[in-house]
C-alpha cells in the first residue's frame, strides 16, 4: 500500500499527517480495524473508483479507538467530518464522497466543510 501525506490547502495542519492509500477492496474492507491504537500523526485514506454514498460508508465493527473520519468529494473538497465511535455499525456521509480519511479524533477541528486537500505521495 503506498504511503501519502494529507495537507489541508485551506487551513494548514497543526502536525503533519501522514496515511496509508487503500484503494483495492481488501485493504478498504479491513481499514484500521483490529489496530490496537493510531498515533495523532497517522491515519488511511480510503479511495473509491467513483463518488457515492453507500460506497464511501465505512464501519467500525473491530475497532479498539474512535476515528476522525473526513469525506472527500472527486476534486478532494471535504464534504463532511464526523466522529466515529468504536464498535458502531456504519457511518454514511451526508454527500456523496470518493475519498474517506480516518485519523485521530484529536484532528477532528482540522478539517471543516468546503476546505481543499492535497494527498502528496511520500
Amino acid at each position: 500500500m503506498r504511503q501519502v501525506s494529507i495537507h489541508n490547502r485551506t487551513r494548514p495542519l497543526k502536525s503533519p499527517l501522514q496515511a496509508g492509500f487503500a484503494d483495492g477492496f481488501f485493504d478498504k474492507l479491513r481499514g484500521l480495524a483490529f489496530r490496537r491504537r493510531l498515533a495523532a500523526g497517522e491515519g488511511l485514506v480510503l479511495a473509491e473508483p467513483a463518488e457515492s454514498r453507500a460506497g464511501a460508508s465505512i464501519h467500525m465493527l473491530g475497532m479498539a479507538f474512535d476515528l476522525c473520519v473526513v469525506w472527500l468529494d472527486s476534486q478532494l473538497n471535504v464534504v463532511d467530518v464526523q466522529l466515529a465511535r468504536r464498535w458502531r455499525s456504519v457511518l454514511l456521509p451526508r454527500t456523496a464522497a470518493r475519498y474517506v480519511i480516518e485519523c485521530a479524533p484529536s484532528r477532528y477541528a482540522e478539517f471543516q466543510l468546503g476546505d481543499q486537500i492535497a494527498f502528496e505521495d511520500i
